[in-house]
Parts: structure tokens; C-alpha cells; sequence
């Protein structure tokens, strides 16, 4: 973040690359400059010229007599090198870098791109670009507009951060459409110097920047990006949309910042581990953000819905139930003041049908009436204009409602048109308002799920004893990238984690024996190195009981192998323990290229195989994270006791996710790793990993 003041409030601003000729970026960003009335000095440099827009021009930025604290290079780029020295020698502190042609097209302008980093740490300059959009600071003490938008930014509290240059002029209208201002505005383009996690860390030290806002393509450095977002989300908001989900549009994302995007499971994961709050669209980013820019956060969820049709109120309510809100029943005391604006026999529910007929006075009654409802922590009004209402009363009777109250407030107006007055009239008055009920439902769950974050206590990474030595001895042997069985059942017992104890047996008589010491029911199998999935190869017997099955299944199991030793090794098995009581889970990690370990952990099984429910976090977890995931699993239920089952261990089940959390952060060369499966019960003495796998790099 160190310097970036000289390019986000400079007192000087030289513009290289000004020109005179409308249409050219040269002459947009000097034109802005000028016309949004910066509060400091701009100098045009162009050596073509001597004066332009009436202003003083100069052949170099050498030339220019004053200090200059932040510099504007808009020159072709086979140039901007020679420009960069002559920058470094003025003492230019600050480079907004727009011309284009570097890392996004291909080896030598990533090669240019290098060698012009390299310049820029040389002379301790801090630069924004290359192929960025620009910066705006819209603080009426700097009114700084260095971009070649012609949309006029409005001040506000939004910060907003894009990888995307050609964003820009877009977001920039959206914003002024919805009535939004920005205190700062910043295109990064190819972040050779300054990173999106650069000027988040600024905007979250900014004072005027109350909401952040995120348009991702990557993320830099992961886990530093990770680290930085969960101390700023604590303080204020920050909405992201990261585009590159799709496996082509990775590929697009890639390719177009040079960096890895990431899988999107890795990229969902981190938004729930750092309360940066994740949205589809851009569209969707500011009806979030105009809430958080408006209203106070709810102070818990249940939401109170009023509306003149009964459909929209439904599919209300849907969409809130689905998205985590509670819509409980109005108070007795509640009920009592609607009653006389309903219909006699009419039900009061929530939500609240008035009917088709209600108007401004229905509306504002009612309104107020759930308002002062201490059951209600935030209220959802949604009106669909019948001919004979008029839409602006109403829309007025919402606004004298809001006004009056300290409860967040969305109002959906339906059946009609996005410029329509009744519309205007919520927008003029900062009411988050919409045409579709799920939009307005979407943006509450959003103010409700940064209010549980915010409230969300510090989880605890905790660091366990374990037997280092003993999984790397294990790990130096391994002849093949791949540890399975008793060998990688022994690296999760070094760190503590609950196996079903095993034995080896050279023979019938032996195998008996072990069974014996164990106890019956036993599991068999051949062991061998040489036969990676044994379940697969029919090298694995499951459920023995008595001393004769264990000699026939010794047996056959031989057999099966008969060929293939040959007298080169003595035939053995392995007898382990049966776990049969408890819940089959599985608990995974797998390596993303851009954001490192990611744990997994699900139901075993049909729900992993089939209904895939399972849950990822990056590593490493807390203690809270690893109690987020098992909960967020829809079959949650069924470890928390299901028709007369007990309950597992919860706190077992989150040490284990915990030690392979500590195991893969202290063995950088575990890829991947499954215990599967890894049943779990009410007691820790029930609770075993049956069989697992780890794939190492060599």
C-alpha cells in the first residue's frame, strides 16, 4: 500500500501523452481532468505541442517546473519505457500507466512489461496499469477524474476496484442510473506493480470509502488476499463479482490477466472464509451495495413482508426461506392495528396480502405496524399497480414509513417499468427498490449475511502434537507417488487422527490369531504394494466372523496372487478391525494452482458418489471453518441424530478435520490425500478412518 497517496490525492497531476484532437485518449483524460475541476496543478506534456485545452504544455515531463506527484501515460508502447526514466528523474512519485500492449498479448509485451516493473522499483515509484481505464477520487478536496470515461462520477461511499479496464464506462452509468457515487474509483488493468489487494488494503484505511466493491479476473497472491480481506470485512462491506467460473471462462480470465483464476469451488471457498460478500453480476453487486450505502443492517433475520397480490408474496417468500431469512408470525399486538384495514375474516400472515385494492393508507398503516414489531429485524414492501391506485401515493407512503424507522427496507414494485415514477420516487429517497421480488429478497440475505460475519467471533487454528518425523520417514520411503493402506493409515495415526487398528498375518494359522486379538468381525486384505485399489481387484473380503471363514478367505486370497509372486515375496494380509457403528464421511484435500490446499469434507458413500454433498474451505482452517463445513452439508442432519440415531461427536469430528488441516500445511509435498471411508459415531472410541490415500510430489 506504501505510496499509493501519490497516485489516489496527488497535487500535481502531468498528463503524457495529452493531445489537442478530440476522440483520442489523450485528450478524454486531460479533458476530465480539467472539467472536473481537479484540486491541483495539471500539466499537459506532449512535445508537439506548446499549449493545450489552453493550458501550457510541455516537451517532457523534465520541463515541467513544478513538482509533479502523480503522472498519466497515455503514449504508444514501444515509448512508455523512455517515459518511465524520464518520470524516475523528475521524481514523479505516482504512474497511472493506460496505454495497452503488454503481458495480455502475448511474450514480448510480457516481456516489456517485466523490464518496466523492474524500472518502476528502480526509481520507487508506485504504477497502476498497464492497459488500465484510470483513477477517480471523487472527494470534493481532490476531485481527481483521470480516466477517458465521459460518464461524471457522483461522490459517494462506494470504493470500487476492476481488473477490467472496458468496465469501466459501464459501471460507471449503472452507478449514475442507481443514484450511487464512488469516493474512489480504480481500473488496475495488468497489476504489474499495484495489485487489486494493494488498493483494498488503501480502501480499507480510506475514511471515505464505507463499501468496497470487487471486480476479480484473479486474485493475486491467495492466502495474502485472504488475510487482508478478513480484517477489512470486519470494519466494512466488500462485494465481489469474480468472473472466469466456467471452464472457458477461465480461460478467458487467464489469458486475459496472465495469472491463474482459479477453480471456482476454491473461489467460493474463500469468499466464505473471508465475509467478502459474492454476488453473480454487476447488476446484482450495486443492489447490494445501494442497500449497504442506505440502510443500517438488520439486526438479525426475520423479515416482514406487506403486499397487494398474493403470487409476488409467495415467490417472496420462497426466495427468502431459501436464502437463510426467517419470516415469523406478526405479534398479537401487531395483528390488532392491521385488523382494521383488512377485509372482515381477511387471515394476517406473514407475509401480509392487503389485497389488490390497498393504497398509500394501507400501505403506510400497515407498514408502520410491522415496523414497530420487535419480531421483525428488517421489512420487504411489494406493490403491484392496479388502475385504480396510484403508484406515486404509494411509493410516497413507503418513503414517509422508511423515514421514520431505523429497520432496513426494500420495496419491490412490479408490472411496471425501470424509469417508472413510482420507482423514482423510492430511488430519490434511497430506498433500495426492484421490478422482480427475488432481486429485493437476494439483497437482504446479503445484509443479514454481513451482519453474521461481522457478529461471527475469531475461530482458533489450533496446533496439535504430532510425530513429524514418522510421517516424513514414511514419505522418503514411499517408492511410488502414491501411500496407500496401512501405510498411509500410519501418517494419520503420527498426527493423531483415530484408524481402525490393523495387523499382519504370513498365515492361516496367524491370520486367525490377529482376528483373535482384534475381535471379530474382521476385514482381509492381501498386502501388496503392487495392487492400488484392492477393493477393485477383488483383494479385499469385508465382514469375517469365525475362525474357518478367515482360513478360506486366506485361501482364496492367495490364490489370486499365486501368479504374480512367483517366490519373489512372502504372501501376507492384513487383518483390521470392522467399524460398523456411525456415519460414513470422507474428509479430502486437492491441490488448486492458484490457491493451494483445499480440504473437502462430506457424507460418504451415496451422498459423495452421487449427491455430492460436500463442503470446501481453503487451508488453513480454523476451528470454526471446520464446524462451517459440516454444517453447511445438506445431509447435516443426519450427523446431528436422524430418527432415533445418536448424534456423532462433533467435537472428534472437527479435531480430525483440524489434524489433516495441520498435516497438509506441515508437508508442502502432500497433493492430494482422501480418508474415505472415515466413520464416525457418538464415541471416540467408535470413531476410526477405515483406508486412505495420499499422493505425494516427488
Amino acid at each position: 500500500m506504501k505510496g499509493l497517496e501519490h497516485i489516489f490525492d496527488p497535487k500535481s497531476i502531468a498528463v503524457i501523452g495529452a493531445t489537442p484532437v478530440k476522440g483520442k485518449i489523450g485528450h478524454e483524460v486531460l479533458h476530465n481532468l480539467i472539467s472536473y475541476e481537479f484540486n491541483g496543478k495539471v500539466f499537459p506534456v506532449n512535445p508537439s505541442h506548446s499549449v493545450i485545452h489552453s493550458i501550457k504544455a510541455y516537451s517532457t515531463v523534465r520541463d515541467v517546473p513544478d513538482a509533479v506527484d502523480c503522472a498519466v501515460i497515455i503514449v504508444p508502447r514501444e515509448h512508455v519505457s523512455k517515459v518511465v526514466d524520464q518520470c524516475g528523474e523528475k521524481g514523479v512519485k505516482g504512474l497511472i500507466v493506460i496505454t495497452a500492449g503488454f503481458r495480455e498479448v502475448g511474450a514480448t509485451g510480457a516481456k516489456m512489461e517485466e523490464e518496466l516493473t523492474e524500472k518502476v522499483k528502480e526509481y520507487g515509484m508506485r504504477m497502476i496499469g498497464p492497459n488500465c481505464f484510470g483513477v477517480i477520487n471523487a472527494n470534493p478536496s481532490c476531485r481527481m477524474d483521470a480516466t477517458f470515461s465521459k460518464v461524471r462520477p457522483k461522490y459517494g461511499k462506494i470504493g470500487f476496484v476492476s481488473q477490467s479496464g472496458a468496465m469501466g464506462e459501464a459501471i460507471m452509468a449503472l452507478a449514475t442510473q442507481m443514484n450511487l457515487g464512488f469516493s474512489k474509483f480504480v481500473s488496475i488493468g495488468n497489476k504489474a506493480d499495484v495489485h487489486s489487494i494493494d488498493v483494498m488494503e488503501y480502501l480499507g484505511q480510506d475514511p471515505d470509502t464505507e463499501i468496497i466493491l470487487l471486480y476479480l479476473e484473479d486474485f493475486g497472491n491467495p492466502r495474502n488476499f485472504s488475510s487482508l480481506a478478513r480484517q477489512i470485512t470486519k470494519i466494512k462491506p466488500v462485494i465481489a463479482v469474480k468472473a472466469g467460473t466456467t471452464p472457458k471462462g477461465m480461460a478467458a480470465a487467464s489469458s486475459h490477466t496472465g495469472a491463474l483464476a482459479g477453480s471456482d469451488v476454491s473461489v467460493e471457498a474463500l469468499f466464505q472464509q473471508t465475509g467478502i460478500l459474492r454476488v453473480g453480476t454487476i447488476e446484482q453487486m450495486f443492489d447490494v451495495a445501494s442497500a449497504f450505502a442506505r440502510m443500517p443492517l438488520p439486526k438479525g433475520s426475520n423479515v416482514g413482508v406487506v403486499t397487494n397480490a398474493g403470487g409476488p408474496g409467495i415467490i417472496a417468500t420462497d426466495s427468502l426461506v431459501n436464502l437463510g431469512l426467517d419470516l415469523p408470525d406478526y405479534a398479537p399486538g401487531t395483528q390488532k392495528k392491521i385488523r382494521p384495514i383488512l377485509p372482515p375474516d381477511t387471515p394476517i400472515g406473514n407475509p401480509l396480502d392487503l389485497i389488490a385494492g390497498a393504497g398509500e393508507k394501507e400501505f403506510q398503516h400497515a407498514l408502520h405496524a410491522v415496523c414497530h414489531d420487535k419480531n421483525i429485524d428488517s421489512v420487504f414492501a411489494i406493490f403491484v399497480p392496479p388502475i385504480t391506485v396510484n403508484q406515486e401515493a404509494v411509493a410516497h407512503s413507503i418513503v414517509n414509513t422508511f423515514k421514520e424507522h431505523d429497520k432496513p427496507m426494500v420495496a419491490c414494485f412490479m408490472g411496471v417499468g425501470l424509469e417508472s415514477t413510482g420507482l423514482l420516487i423510492l430511488r430519490n429517497n434511497e430506498i433500495p427498490s426492484f421490478i422482480f421480488p427475488e432481486s429485493a429478497a437476494r439483497t437482504l440475505a446479503n445484509l443479514e449475511k454481513y451482519r453474521q460475519w461481522k457478529d461471527r467471533p475469531e475461530g482458533e487454528f489450533k496446533k496439535f502434537e504430532v510425530k513429524k518425523k514418522k510421517v516424513q520417514s514414511i514419505i522418503n520411503r514411499a517408492e511410488t507417488p502414491e501411500i496407500i493402506g496401512e501405510q498411509a493409515l500410519d501418517i494419520l495415526e503420527a498426527y493423531g487422527f483415530p484408524i481402525a487398528p490393523y495387523l499382519y498375518a504370513y498365515s492361516k494359522e496367524e491370520a486367525v490369531k490377529q482376528a483373535r486379538k482384534l475381535g471379530f468381525p474382521v476385514a482381509m486384505k492381501i498386502n501388496t504394494p503392487k495392487i492400488l485399489h484392492k477393493t477393485d481387484k477383488g483383494a479385499v473380503a469385508l465382514d469375517l466372523r469365525t475362525p474357518d471363514e478367515i482360513n478360506k478367505t486366506f485361501d482364496s486370497l492367495k490364490k489370486k496372487v499365486a501368479r504374480d509372486l512367483k517366490g519373489k515375496e512372502k504372501f501376507s494380509v492384513v487383518i483390521q478391525e470392522m467399524v460398523s457403528s456411525g456415519v460414513e464421511t470422507v474428509i479430502g484435500m486437492s491441490t488448486d494452482p492458484a490457491f493451494g490446499p483445499i480440504i473437502m469434507f462430506g457424507l460418504g458413500g451415496i451422498y459423495v458418489e452421487i449427491m455430492k454433498d460436500v463442503a470446501f474451505k481453503i487451508n488453513p482452517l480454523s476451528d470454526l471453518d471446520a464446524e462451517e463445513m459440516i454444517k453447511s452439508l445438506k445431509g447435516y442432519q443426519i450427523l446431528k441424530g436422524f430418527r432415533g440415531s445418536e448424534p456423532v461427536n462433533m467435537d472428534v469430528l472437527i479435531d480430525s478435520i483440524l489434524r489433516i488441516s495441520q498435516l497438509v500445511s506441515d508437508f508442502a509435498e502432500i497433493a492430494e490425500l482422501d480418508v474415505n471411508p472415515f466413520i464416525i459415531s457418538a464415541s471416540p472410541k467408535t470413531t476410526k478412518a477405515v483406508d486412505a490415500r495420499f499422493i505425494i510430489r516427488k
